[in-house]
C-alpha cells in the first residue's frame, strides 16, 4: 500500500487548522495534565497512579481527539469526498492520525515529567507504549466512524474512559468475580502487568506474553478499522 508523505501531510494541516478552532476537543488535553499536576503534588506518586493517568491520555487525547476528528468530517459531510479522492486508505488513515499522536506525544512527556516517572528511558516500556499509542489511534477511529457528530463520539468514549482509562483502578474489586477476569486481559491491564514486570526488572521474556496480548488488540482494532472505512467509502 503506497503511503503519500505530501497528501498525509496536506492532511494533517487541515486537520490541525479545524481543531484549534474546536475549544471543546482541545480541551480534553487538560484532563491528564491536570490529573498529574494533582497528584504530582505529592511526595511520591505511586506507579498505579502514573499508569491511571498514562491510561487516561491515551484515551481522553488518542482516542477521542481521533474520534472526534472523524466524526466532525462525517458531520459536515466532507468525509465522503476525502473517502474519493485520489488519496489512498493508508494516506487518510495515516493523515487523520497524525495529529492525534503528535498532541498524544507532547500531553504524555508533560504527565511523566510532572509525576516524575522513573521508568521513562525503559525500552521495553517505551515499546509497549508504542504499540498502545497505534490501538487507541486505531480505536478513536473506528468510534468515529462509527458515530455521526462530534456530540455521538463524546457520548461514546465515555464506557471507554471507564473501562480502558479507569479500569485498572477497580482490579481489586473485579478479582473475586470470576466471570470479570477476562477484563484483565484489556490493553490497559497488560500495560500495567507488564510495567510492573518491568519494574521488577524482568527479562523481555518474562514479558512477551504482555506484548503479545496488546499487539494482538492492536492488530484487531486495526483489521476492523480499515475494513469498516472501506465499507463506509462504498455505501456512502
Amino acid at each position: 500500500m503506497n503511503v503519500s508523505m505530501r497528501r498525509v501531510y496536506a492532511i494533517f494541516v487541515k486537520d490541525f487548522k479545524e481543531l484549534s478552532k474546536n475549544m471543546y476537543v482541545l480541551t480534553t488535553l487538560l484532563t491528564p495534565l491536570l490529573l498529574a499536576f494533582v497528584f504530582g503534588q505529592a511526595e511520591t506518586v505511586s506507579l498505579k497512579i502514573q499508569l491511571m493517568i498514562i491510561n487516561i491520555t491515551f484515551v481522553s487525547v488518542t482516542a477521542f481527539v481521533q474520534s472526534a476528528i472523524i466524526a466532525e468530517e462525517k458531520e459536515k459531510n466532507t468525509l465522503r469526498g476525502l473517502m474519493m479522492s485520489p488519496a489512498s486508505t493508508a494516506d487518510i488513515l495515516g493523515g487523520k492520525s497524525l495529529l492525534s499522536v503528535i498532541l498524544t506525544v507532547g500531553t504524555m512527556i508533560l504527565c511523566l515529567l510532572i509525576t516524575d516517572f522513573h521508568l521513562i528511558n525503559e525500552p521495553m516500556l517505551l515499546l509497549a507504549l508504542l504499540i498502545s499509542l497505534v490501538f487507541y489511534a486505531g480505536l478513536g477511529t473506528l468510534l468515529g466512524l462509527w458515530t455521526k457528530s462530534l456530540l455521538e463520539a463524546s457520548v461514546a468514549i465515555v464506557p471507554v474512559i471507564f473501562i480502558l482509562g479507569m479500569g485498572t483502578l477497580f482490579q481489586k474489586l473485579i478479582q473475586p468475580y470470576p466471570l470479570l477476569k477476562f477484563m484483565e486481559y484489556f490493553p490497559n491491564f497488560q500495560l500495567e502487568f507488564l510495567t510492573e514486570a518491568v519494574e521488577r526488572e524482568a527479562s523481555f521474556g518474562e514479558v512477551l506474553g504482555y506484548f503479545g496480548v496488546i499487539t494482538g488488540w492492536t492488530v484487531l482494532v486495526l483489521i476492523v478499522t480499515v475494513t469498516v472505512y472501506r465499507k463506509r467509502s462504498m455505501d456512502e
